[in-house]
């Protein structure tokens, strides 16, 4: 069940330690603006946070947990996007044309997130020139994100995909060459554009030759060099 309340470890974005370093470009003044209607909810793992097509009125802020991002395609078969993890904001490209959310995000395990009003987040684009400057960064960092994702998905060959998804969820997700999965086989799927049979197909192939180790959803990526080798090649 969702739980939505102003944390009392979290009462006033003023003295928040985990608001985003895009906020952190703010004055005190614009600070207390933002804390006027923002709000915290927690979500349990795979509660939706918002879905395609619905209206968008706010900017959010995850705080703790961890979220993925997907489009909602024909026939019922998403496309994994990204994954967001504190302290990463996102909203919807229609936040700020016509206040349509246009892909679904929803929690991948327990997390919370804060929900900032775009009506106060336009007024702080208009007054601070530093923060609309990174604003506009950030757009664009993820418009550049995308451009490359469609790229991989869409040139190269089922291994490169996986271990593509292998690599990103290492560098960028985990940190790590060991981790916990925390996304099932059909999200992995997602991720690749790949059916689920064909995913499994194409990691159970990995662990043969030696590439990677799994035990459930524990996996090693035991040799980088030979899976960013696949990737390249495609």
């Amino acid at each position: 069940m969702i739980e939505f309340r102003r944390s009392p470890n979290c009462l006033n974005c003023n003295d928040c330690n985990r608001k985003s370093p895009l906020l952190s470009l703010l004055n005190k003044e614009e600070l207390e603006l933002i804390n006027e209607d923002r709000f915290e909810v927690s979500y349990k793992a795979s509660e939706m946070m918002f879905k395609q097509g619905s209206a968008s009125t706010h900017i959010l802020m995850i705080t703790s947990g961890m979220a993925k991002i997907y489009l909602e395609g024909p026939g019922g078969k998403n496309l994994l996007l990204k994954i967001v993890k504190p302290i990463q904001m996102f909203g919807g490209p229609g936040t700020f044309l016509d206040s349509r959310n246009y892909y679904s995000a929803a929690a991948l395990e327990d997390s919370t997130v804060c929900f900032i009003s775009t009506k106060n987040f336009r007024k702080c684009i208009r007054t601070n020139p530093d923060f609309a400057e990174k604003f506009i960064e950030y757009v664009n960092l993820n418009a550049i994100f995308t451009f490359g994702r469609i790229i991989d998905l869409t040139q190269k060959q089922m291994p490169g995909r996986v271990a593509d998804a292998l690599i990103y969820l290492s560098e960028k997700i985990y940190g790590a060459n060991r981790f916990n999965l925390t996304l099932s086989r059909q999200e992995l799927a997602d991720m690749t554009s790949l059916s689920k049979e064909s995913f499994i197909r194409i990691l159970k192939g990995f662990k043969e030759e030696g590439i990677i180790s799994m035990n459930g959803n524990f996996v090693e990526i035991t040799k980088m060099k030979s899976l960013k080798k696949i990737s390249l090649v495609g």
